[in-house]
């Protein structure tokens, strides 16, 4: 279980991020994170043309990862 990934909740910390840096966030490859996206694994928003993930959806993935 990590217990060091952290994510800042600060209310001028952004509320969303890309794939490739939810990616680096949750330790997995670029192509890894557009598949799970792909699948639905990772929750993402669709502005425009850009697929965005929530701090929320991220933290939730994670914290669900260390129940297991």
């Amino acid at each position: 279980m990590r217990t060091d990934i952290t994510i800042d909740t600060a209310p001028t910390e952004r509320a969303t991020y890309t794939i490739e840096e939810a990616a680096d966030i949750l330790g997995i490859g670029r192509s890894s994170a557009y598949r799970a996206a792909r699948r639905r694994e990772i929750p993402t928003i669709k502005i425009g043309r850009r697929l965005l993930v929530g701090r929320q959806a991220l933290l939730d993935i994670i914290t669900k990862g260390e129940k297991r």
